[in-house]
């Protein structure tokens, strides 16, 4: 006597739940990947509250090289490129970068031409 079971279970298998998954993951590294500011900096530590809102990033490394965004640029050429960068903004704001162990000087000198021109200006550091 062969007896037959009345729940076959299926061998297929729906890889619609996979491609689903793989889609949001390969979305979520192509969002992630392109950051504007690519720099790697190691930032002082303090408590603050991050913004999302900025024009442009004037970051210093340790070894006092400058850029604007991720364009390398002299120091006596910040101003100038900081007013083409910014000119029409309704409200224009740097989001100033400094590494730790550099002379305060250097930050000194963008925070000054912010001031001088108007600009907000954000200092970015680490969350303690």
């Amino acid at each position: 006597m062969r007896l037959k079971g009345r729940n076959k279970v299926s061998p297929e298998f729906s890889m619609s739940s996979m491609t689903d998954i793989v889609f949001l993951l390969l979305v979520f590294f192509m969002l992630t990947a392109n950051s504007p500011n690519a720099l790697d900096l190691l930032l002082p530590k303090a408590k603050g509250k991050s913004t999302n809102t900025q024009n442009v990033a004037v970051s210093i490394k340790k070894n006092l090289e400058i850029y604007i965004d991720s364009d390398r640029i002299r120091e006596g050429e910040i101003e100038a490129k900081l007013k083409q960068e910014l000119a029409g903004q309704v409200e224009p704001t740097i989001i100033l970068r400094v590494e730790e162990g550099v002379p305060i000087e250097k930050a000194v000198y963008v925070l000054d031409i912010a001031n001088r021109n108007k600009y907000k200006i954000i200092l970015a550091v680490r969350p303690k």
